[in-house]
């Protein structure tokens, strides 16, 4: 079955820096749309980056320029650099995977940017 497992996500200082990995499984990652999302407490699940399968990247206006989605079909994996973090950026990151019409969600990673 598709299993998407995230990793990455930790407490950073404003202005620095981590890279979110999401391994993927049970389908061809290489014909699959990923992204991200991320929730933060009490707001909605909003979109942060998005990767087709042709390498075409999207970007939320508030991340544009500080982070980077990349893919690595050999890997089956997805990243998002994030770099020049805020506080506002704090939230629950969530991989997901478009696949055959049917969208599949990882079980996110935790991202706290505080001094």
């Amino acid at each position: 079955q598709v299993q998407l497992v995230e990793s990455g996500g930790g407490l950073v200082q404003p202005g620095g820096s981590l890279r979110l990995s999401c391994a993927a499984s049970g389908f061809i990652f290489s014909r699959a749309g990923m992204g991200w999302y991320r929730q933060a407490p009490g707001q909605q699940r909003e979109l942060v980056a998005e990767i087709t399968s042709y390498d075409t990247t999207n970007y939320a206006g508030s991340v544009k320029g500080r982070f980077t989605i990349s893919r690595g079909d050999i890997q089956n994996t997805v990243y998002l650099q994030m770099n020049s973090l805020k506080p506002e950026d704090t939230a629950v990151y969530y991989c997901y995977a478009d696949r055959v019409s049917n969208r599949y969600w990882g079980q996110g990673t935790q991202v706290t940017v505080s001094s």
